[in-house]
């Protein structure tokens, strides 16, 4: 899906709508998890293990992977994000952790979204 299509997705997060709406706000270009990136395989080369970032900006041919587990519980994460590095070099991402996308909101004067991902339910539906 890309900010284009008449159908939004359907984003993991409420936190993932309003990085888009804000994407939206500046005319950016963006798709939503458009592309998996295998990191680890089996003995027969089956994929075990892979990681799909949350936004795609093409004109920037940029990723961009968002976060709003707790520090000690990003660590799932982090990992799959260091190993995405060692096994794709040219692929350019960002990750937006917790706090960052706290300050994004509260930027934007989005306090109660702000609100709800300092609160400890936000971990609870985000997977790593």
């Amino acid at each position: 899906m890309s900010s284009i299509d008449k159908h939004p997705p359907h984003f993991a997060h409420p936190a993932e709508k309003i990085f888009a709406q804000i994407l939206d706000f500046y005319g950016l270009s963006w798709q939503y998890e458009p592309h998996t990136f295998p990191l680890e395989w089996d003995a027969e080369g089956n994929v075990v293990e892979a990681f799909t970032p949350d936004f795609y900006l093409p004109e920037q041919d940029l990723y961009i992977e968002l976060t709003t587990l707790r520090p000690k519980l990003s660590n799932h994460k982090n990992r799959k994000l260091r190993r995405l590095k060692e096994l794709y070099p040219e692929i350019n991402i960002k990750l937006y952790k917790r706090r960052e996308m706290r300050n994004l909101m509260l930027k934007y004067n989005l306090i109660s979204d702000a609100q709800k991902i300092k609160d400890t339910s936000a971990q609870q539906s985000q997977e790593g």
